[in-house]
């Protein structure tokens, strides 16, 4: 493991789960929750005759940024595609849990705490979504996470961070959806169904997941922010992922409200017009959607510096 330092400045895209869990929170809090040495693992892996991790491909731990305790839950990619099964379903709902229980003590012990030195938790999505090895037990876990973001709702802000070489697609693009604020750089990629799978069961015509830059401008950080689907764009390092935790922290629970994609009579009726939108359009690529919210050259909206991107760029109104 690199120096907490030299963490900062190391590629986000490139990072492995641990690696961005202990550069998320201050040096020298990190404390990991059911590690290796624990030997978490999945026992339906086994029984199938296939490779295990002691940490089922979850990392989750507790740390700080500044006042404020976070709770961290890491996904890992390079295992098993960051899929979900029953004990990385069960790490990421009793982290949740911790975080929401260690809130209300807090509360009750403390009235008059400020908002900065209440808990928060960040999710760093990478994964295609359920693992398919342990089928309705992945699924299962899926729905025990949503039902504890419900329970954190008003009191443990929920925040995503995606920007690892998988992405965040399949039932945990939901999850995703469902939290409170997302935090994406531009390599990140958000979604429902992944490219290489429309491509399987609609055809390359239909979306040819070889395009690269079809695929990102379709899936990826500059789409989803144009969209209003990522709240915060950010460089692609552990430390400017940490920076925008560490802002966005320090807020009232209540401005998280107006962050959320879903939840509220106003966010459907968004995305209602969102879907009337796209009805009316009929677009062929994201650039049309891009050149509707106002940018006069969509095309160059892909390549130029992502500072220049931000200060320019116009966001989807609907």
């Amino acid at each position: 493991m690199p120096k907490w330092n030299d963490l900062q400045e190391q590629s986000f895209l490139e990072s492995d789960a641990r690696a961005r869990a202990v550069g998320l929170v201050d040096e020298g809090t990190y404390t990991e929750l059911a590690g290796p040495f624990d030997r978490f693992y999945s026992p339906h892996l086994e029984v199938l005759g296939e490779a295990v991790e002691f940490d089922d491909g979850i990392v989750t731990a507790v740390g700080k940024i500044g006042k404020t305790p976070v709770f961290v839950i890491s996904q890992e990619g390079r295992f098993i595609g960051g899929s979900v099964g029953e004990v990385g379903g069960a790490k990421m709902v009793n982290t949740i849990r911790l975080a929401i229980e260690f809130h209300d003590k807090l509360v009750a012990d403390y009235p008059n705490i400020s908002d900065e030195e209440k808990p928060v938790v960040v999710i760093s999505f990478e994964t295609g979504g359920v693992r398919l090895h342990e089928s309705n037990a992945g699924l299962l876990a899926h729905a025990e996470v949503m039902d504890q973001l419900q329970k954190a709702r008003h009191k443990v802000p929920v925040i995503t961070l995606i920007g690892s070489k998988v992405g965040c697609f399949g039932g945990m693009g939901f999850v995703a959806a469902a939290t409170d604020a997302i935090v994406m750089s531009e390599f990140g990629r958000l979604g429902l169904t992944g490219p290489e799978v429309i491509e399987q069961e609609m055809g390359k015509e239909e979306f040819d997941s070889s395009d690269r830059a079809l695929v990102f401008r379709t899936t990826g950080g500059r789409h989803k922010y144009i969209m209003g689907d990522c709240n915060v764009l950010v460089q692609n390092t552990i430390g400017a992922f940490r920076d925008a935790v560490a802002k966005l922290a320090v807020l009232p629970v209540s401005e998280f409200e107006k962050m959320r994609r879903i939840g509220s009579p106003e966010a459907v009726e968004r995305q209602l017009r969102a879907v009337a939108l796209a009805a009316e359009m009929q677009p062929q690529d994201a650039r049309d959607v891009w050149a509707k919210a106002g940018n006069p050259d969509p095309v160059a909206l892909t390549d130029i510096p992502l500072d220049e991107f931000l200060a320019d760029v116009k966001r989807l109104s609907v």
